[in-house]
Order: C-alpha cells, then sequence, then structure tokens
C-alpha cells in the first residue's frame, strides 16, 4: 500500500509538473523531436497579434480577452477568456466558431458513395474541403453552425488539433446523409438506394398490420407463398435528428482515431474535453464529452444542455470494464469501491463497499485484494481514474499512463459524446435569451442558477440593439469566475476562492437563428 501511495503522490507531482514545465510552446513534456502539427496561437476569431498572445497569458494578472470585433463571429455572438493563475504555462482552452456550406459530393449523390469506412478514415481532414463562410449556391447545399470549446489538459496539442478538425469530420459525416436531410419529412431508408419501405405508413394502417395478420400469410410476411425477399415489419423508423446525430457521434470518433494515428508523425501532446454546438435544419445539436457545460437561458429558466462525464458520473461504467478486463488494472488497481481507503489491520472485518451493479452500499468482508489502490478514488473535481486523470470522456490521451507503470488510462476513456437536441425553431426568443457554453473553470466556482441570474441581469442593462452586448456579458461572467486578486488569491462574491483554472466562455443570443432563417 505504502509503494501505491508513493506512486499516487509522484504522479500527481509529475503531472501537475509536466505541464508547468513545457518547452518554449509548452507541447514538448517528453522532449519530442516531431513536428507540431499544428503550432499553438488563441483563437483565430479573437484576431490577436503576437504581442496580445504574449500578454494574454499573464498569470499574475490574468487579463481577461475579448472579441474585438463582432462581425468575426456569427449571430453577434459573445466570446471571452482567460488563462489560469499558472497550473500550466498555456491557456490549454480552445475555441472554435464556423459556417459551413456543405454541398453535394461531386460525381454522384453523398449518400451513393461506395468508398470503403477504411478508405475514408485513411483520407483524413486537413482543414480544408468545406466552404468556410461561404454561400449557398444551390437548394440542395446544407449550411450549418458551428461552436466548440475544447479544454486541454498534460499539453494544448490534442485541443489545438481537435479545434482545427472535428468541425470537418461533422461536415464529413454530413455530408454523406445530406440527401436525406434535405428533404423534409422523409424517414432514413434502412439501405441507401432502397426506396423506403412503409416509411409513408398511417397510424391507423400501422395498427392494422398485426402480428395475425402477418402469421396468416401478409404479402412480405415470414415464409408466406409465394412472397418477395423476406421483410420485417418491425423495422425501426429512423429520425433526421437520429441521422444527425449518428454523424456527430461518429465525427468526435474520427477525431479521435486520427488524434492517436497521426502521433506518430506529429507531436500532439495531451488530451482535452470537447463540447460542440451544431445548428442545423432549425435544431441546435449540443456534443459533449468531458466537464464543460451548456445551458440555454429562456425567459430567465434555466435549461441544461449537457451533462460532466466525470469518474464520479461513470462510476459504473468504468468498475464494469474492470470486472470484464481486470488486466487493464494492472494487478495494482481494484475494482471496487469503498468510502476511503482500506487499511491492512481491516482484513476480515466488514466494511461499506458498492460494485458496478450497485448505486447504494452494502458491507463486504475485507480480503486482501482489496487493500489495492481504488480504481476511482476521492470526491468530486478531486474524484481521480487510476489515481491520475479527472475527467473520463475526450479526445486524445492514447499515450497516458499510470505514473511510472505500464498502465494505460485510455481504454476507461470514451471519445463518445451525449448528444442532446433544443428545437430552436419551435419557440419565440427574444434579446435574453441565450446559450451558454462554458470550460469547466466557470463551472468550478459559478452554479447554473448563479451563471444564470449574472447574464440575465447582465443583458437587462444593456441596449437590446447593441451587437457587443453578448462579448460584454461574456467578459462579465468571466470577470466574475476568475474574481479579483486580492491578499495573495483570486477571490469572488462572499470572499469565496476564484477559479484558478483556464476559463472560456460563449454567450450565443438564440434570436439570431430566426433571423438567419
Amino acid at each position: 500500500r505504502g509503494i501505491m501511495l508513493t506512486r499516487v503522490k509522484s504522479a500527481v507531482a509529475h503531472f501537475m509538473g509536466g505541464m508547468m514545465a513545457g518547452g518554449s510552446n509548452g507541447d514538448h513534456p517528453g522532449g519530442s523531436d516531431l513536428p507540431l502539427k499544428y503550432p499553438y496561437s488563441r483563437p483565430e476569431f479573437l484576431g490577436l497579434s503576437p504581442d496580445e498572445v504574449e500578454c494574454s497569458a499573464d498569470h499574475s494578472s490574468r487579463p481577461i480577452v475579448i472579441v474585438k470585433e463582432t462581425k468575426r463571429l456569427p449571430w453577434s455572438t459573445g466570446y471571452a477568456e482567460v488563462i489560469n493563475a499558472g497550473k500550466s504555462a498555456l491557456n490549454e482552452d480552445q475555441a472554435r466558431c464556423e459556417v459551413l456550406v456543405i454541398k453535394r459530393k461531386p460525381g454522384g449523390t453523398p449518400t451513393s458513395s461506395q468508398v470503403p469506412m477504411t478508405r475514408r478514415r485513411s483520407s483524413l481532414p486537413n482543414g480544408e474541403g468545406f466552404d468556410l463562410l461561404g454561400s449557398l449556391d444551390r437548394p440542395e447545399d446544407l449550411m450549418l453552425n458551428y461552436w466548440a470549446l475544447f479544454d486541454g489538459h498534460a499539453g494544448s496539442g490534442a485541443a489545438v488539433m481537435a479545434s482545427h478538425l472535428l468541425h470537418h469530420h461533422v461536415a464529413l459525416h454530413l455530408q454523406e446523409v445530406m440527401e436525406i436531410l434535405c428533404t423534409p419529412n422523409l424517414l432514413a431508408p434502412t439501405c441507401l438506394g432502397e426506396e423506403p419501405i412503409n416509411h409513408q405508413l398511417t397510424p391507423t394502417s400501422q395498427r392494422a398490420l398485426t402480428r395475425a395478420a402477418s402469421l396468416r400469410g401478409a404479402a412480405g410476411a415470414p415464409c408466406s407463398p409465394g412472397s418477395p425477399p423476406t421483410r420485417f415489419f418491425t423495422e425501426k423508423k429512423i429520425s433526421q435528428e437520429s441521422l444527425v446525430i449518428g454523424a456527430i457521434e461518429n465525427a468526435f470518433k474520427d477525431m479521435d482515431m486520427q488524434i492517436e494515428k497521426e502521433k506518430g508523425v506529429y507531436n500532439i501532446s495531451g488530451g482535452c474535453t470537447a463540447l460542440a454546438v451544431i445548428y442545423l435544419l432549425g435544431k441546435l445539436y449540443v456534443a459533449n464529452a468531458g466537464d464543460s457545460r451548456a445551458i440555454i437561458i429562456r425567459a430567465g429558466e434555466v435549461i441544461p444542455m449537457s451533462a460532466e462525464f466525470t469518474p464520479e458520473s461513470e462510476r459504473q461504467r468504468l468498475q464494469f470494464l474492470a470486472y470484464m478486463q481486470p488486466q487493464l488494472l494492472g494487478n495494482e488497481f481494484t475494482h471496487l469501491e469503498f468510502p476511503r481507503r482500506v487499511q491492512r489491520k481491516e482484513v476480515g472485518k466488514r466494511m461499506l463497499y458498492r460494485d458496478f451493479t450497485m448505486s447504494g452500499w452494502a458491507y463486504k468482508t475485507i480480503e486482501d485484494d482489496d487493500l489495492k489502490f481504488p480504481l476511482i478514488y476521492g470526491e468530486g473535481k478531486k474524484a481521480r481514474v487510476l489515481a491520475t486523470i479527472g475527467v473520463t470522456r475526450g479526445l486524445g490521451d492514447h499515450s497516458l499512463k499510470v505514473h511510472d507503470s505500464n498502465i494505460f488510462i485510455k481504454p476507461f476513456l470514451s471519445c463518445c459524446p451525449e448528444v442532446r437536441i433544443y428545437p430552436l425553431g419551435q419557440y419565440e426568443h427574444g434579446a435574453d435569451d441565450v446559450l451558454v457554453l462554458g470550460s469547466d473553470g466557470l463551472w468550478d466556482v459559478l452554479s447554473n442558477q448563479e451563471a444564470a441570474e449574472a447574464v440575465t441581469s447582465f443583458l437587462a442593462n444593456c441596449d437590446p440593439d447593441d451587437r457587443h452586448r453578448y462579448t460584454m456579458a461574456a467578459q462579465d461572467l468571466v470577470m466574475r469566475a476568475r474574481g479579483v486578486l486580492k491578499d495573495g488569491g483570486w477571490k469572488i462574491s462572499n470572499d469565496r476562492l476564484g477559479s484558478g483554472d483556464d476559463i472560456s466562455v460563449f454567450i450565443i443570443p438564440l434570436m439570431h437563428a430566426s433571423k438567419q432563417n
């Protein structure tokens, strides 16, 4: 136990020290001689000069950086950011905002592509190929708005790369199904190139097709004489929304695969969480992999649009994986959870525990195996997987190991986002109705309600026609989370500790969607 505890302490020191030390660009913690795929920078839409980038990285004054020109972002979107208080040399958050026009693939419809999946994945995006801020030349072109935040850890490489390329992966997957998406009310055919079967049945006709009728030999029923090739009437009907969700999920997966593949060619440090918003055909799709957060503020009401993925929220998934594949624990960890570390003198006693099958707690007799370090240890923001990482979904981290061991963390991390939908076109929105995206540096110190009240009260005092109001609201929100320097530390309201993390915030006014439509 003493060896494992020492290893955990040194792992924390190594993890923090590696982030603090860095190289000249903070992306060579391992002394990699490989070139960077993309140089470190702040978001392009900020329009910062090299001197301004350097000034923004002052850990002592922590200046808040905002968008200089509102026309740089669609919908008069507001944005503000601030660097951490010294935990890493660079601001490891990244942000991206784009308007993309997806066009039909040349030489055929996007839905009839015969390119095998393996070949498509070997042809990786390089940041080109889609019109950015382009025009809709043809009715079948598809336009989408895209906002994303990436919160890096153990280096900025993965966050920088994902900020350059994730939206291209999204566009590629949407391009494959755009013909379906551009046809109103069309359900997705089960096989491309086939006419939809029973997709236009009314509820009445669906009810009429009973199991008994099928068994009597209804046309197309299994084993009916002279029937065409077997078709089952229980075929699932897949909505267009589900196609968009699938495209986003596959985009995240392909982005993660690209990072893994190109790590052999480029120096791509660390990993990152990813929170992306896609506005497409009247709906907002909010995809989250990590612990950033999105909320909608509508008429003063808070609508959560994401949930954080942490060792505590994903405990049962992680424990089940460790139970099924114990070799991933390297004979040094136990998949069981206890309220605290088990001591050798407690072997044979009965102690509270829980397994992957349990949301509650029970007692078990302590065995020698239970003395191993727990797979998940700590509480709240201090909870860690394998004593190493505090977030369980995101991109990258393919090389991350438990310190001084050969135990990889990546098998326990998922790149799959949760996608939530907000039917934006179904509601009337006022000038103060917004979508707020924030990295965890914001939410570490402000609750949903506190953030909503701050934004609502700030916007209430702004001219509704002022295009800068959303950037100023983002600046105010970041300032409230960062706080002011007092007695050698950052303090916020009620003398609470402010956030010492990187903080990035988008404030997206929802009323501009209807203007765009």
